[in-house]
């Protein structure tokens, strides 16, 4: 068992289920390339209708502001909308721990955080999980620009950074209606999405982005373009100047502006650095973040080239780099006992969203539009490092003493396995207290 096949299936995966480490064999950058040549797997409800796609579901919310009058019945619109976000993230938890594409869900996780949008925004939480399902999953492998125009248009991001709204101030609408220009989707398009804080844009810019943006907003009847509906009527009229270009006016403009911060260098900066901070290490090398730049601008922001750029970095190959994010540990943890299984899988569920709330992280309800912190000192507190023995404690009290730790832990982890930790599990007085030895191991808490 090689340990860049343990690496493969760790630092580029979710965890090493059972066997993972022998199929990534002795080509782990053929393997995890190979994900990436067929769709992502989508979240499925494990009961009742089928998930509502994001344009229904930000109609659903429109209706609302008609409740207004009506507490009661806003509460509960409310509270229906909550357990949908639930329902969605137990299928989305649920694809984690279950699939046999880890790479290619690592990427998924990756874009949804830079595109974040939050659960903890209300007009967010009914179509948190439909962003991710129809702006992020059809696009890891595709252009970048396609990626950032489809999180543009889709209602979560245009409720979220409230330029559902948005009204230009000459606009026919501007000048009937008491509501004007919102300038959030065009700060956060530029500092988080795109161009990066020291991109080289100016207040100034930000006005006018947002100017471009005017009039994209939301179909109330759910229809449109995936919900996307275009309104000349609240759009800003006239030529907009934005970076020192001159735009014209309506869609295409906005349209054309964003594919040229799509394919800006400070673009493929920014976005390198991300890329790198996420599968290197904190402080990445120079040469690292440069190679991944360069095949950005050389491919025109090609996801897929910059994936297998990543991939074949050889820095990227050294084990242990990145502190496990909360729902990464859990998920590591539910594919190493290849869990759920048996008769109570929605409970099993359930248990693994809470481990993960519990330490400090929610799938798409970060506390801003920054998304959550790809920092391994975010999440080594000693508070959360508490509660992640705890956890492990509770897992291991699951376990029937006939269960086999140590076999687990050399399938799964392979060359990763450390001594110290072979050792002490076995000298653990069960097999339960095996597990949680091994779940609270360096080794197992970093990728």
């Amino acid at each position: 068992m090689s340990l860049e096949a343990a690496i493969a299936a760790h630092s580029f995966g979710l965890g090493a289920r059972p066997g993972e480490v022998e199929a990534a064999g002795s080509a782990p950058r053929d393997w995890l390339m190979s994900q990436l040549s067929r769709p992502v797997p989508q979240p499925r409800p494990f009961s009742g209708d089928a998930f509502r796609s994001g344009g229904e579901l930000a109609a659903g919310f429109l209706k609302l502001r008609k409740m207004q009058k009506d507490p009661t019945a806003l509460l509960a619109a409310f509270k229906t909308h909550a357990q949908s976000y639930v329902r969605e993230m137990g299928a989305r938890f649920a694809v984690g721990f279950s699939t046999k594409q880890p790479f290619a869900e690592r990427l998924v996780w990756f874009w949804s955080n830079h595109f974040a949008v939050s659960a903890q925004n209300p007009r967010a939480i009914a179509v948190a999980g439909a962003f991710e399902r129809e702006a992020i999953r059809p696009n890891i492998s595709g252009k970048f620009e396609d990626m950032l125009l489809a999180a543009v248009r889709h209602p979560a991001m245009q409720l979220y950074l409230d330029n559902a709204q948005s009204i230009g101030p000459h606009s026919l609408a501007g000048r009937i209606v008491n509501r004007g220009l919102n300038e959030n989707l065009g700060r956060e398009l530029m500092e988080l999405h795109t161009l990066g804080v020291d991109g080289g844009y100016t207040q100034d810019d930000v006005v006018a982005l947002a100017k471009l943006l005017t009039g994209w907003s939301i179909d109330p009847d759910g229809g449109g373009r995936n919900g996307f509906r275009y309104y000349p009527i609240r759009h800003e009229p006239g030529d907009i100047v934005l970076r020192g270009k001159t735009y014209p006016s309506g869609e295409d403009g906005g349209i054309a502006a964003l594919k040229d911060l799509a394919h800006d260098p400070a673009t493929a900066r920014h976005i390198a650095r991300k890329f790198a901070v996420h599968f290197i290490a904190d402080e990445p090398p120079k040469e690292s973040v440069a190679r991944l730049e360069a095949v950005f601008n050389s491919t025109g922001g090609n996801l897929m080239a910059l994936a297998e750029a990543a991939v074949n970095d050889p820095l990227a190959w050294k084990a242990g780099k990145k502190m496990r994010s909360p729902v990464e540990y859990v998920t590591a943890a539910y594919r190493l006992m290849n869990w759920p299984h048996g008769g109570d899988i929605d409970q099993q569920l359930k248990g693994a969203m809470a481990a993960a709330r519990l330490m400090g992280q929610f799938p798409l309800a970060a506390p801003s539009p920054k998304g959550w912190p790809d920092s391994s000192e975010s999440w080594s507190g000693p508070d959360a490092i508490l509660n992640r023995i705890q956890w492990a404690r509770e897992v291991g009290n699951r376990l029937p003493d006939s269960f086999d730790p140590l076999a687990l832990a050399e399938a799964s982890m392979g060359p990763l396995l450390q001594s110290d930790t072979h050792t002490a599990m076995t000298k653990a007085a069960s097999a339960g207290e095996a597990v949680a030895l091994l779940l609270c191991s360096p080794e197992f808490q970093r990728r």
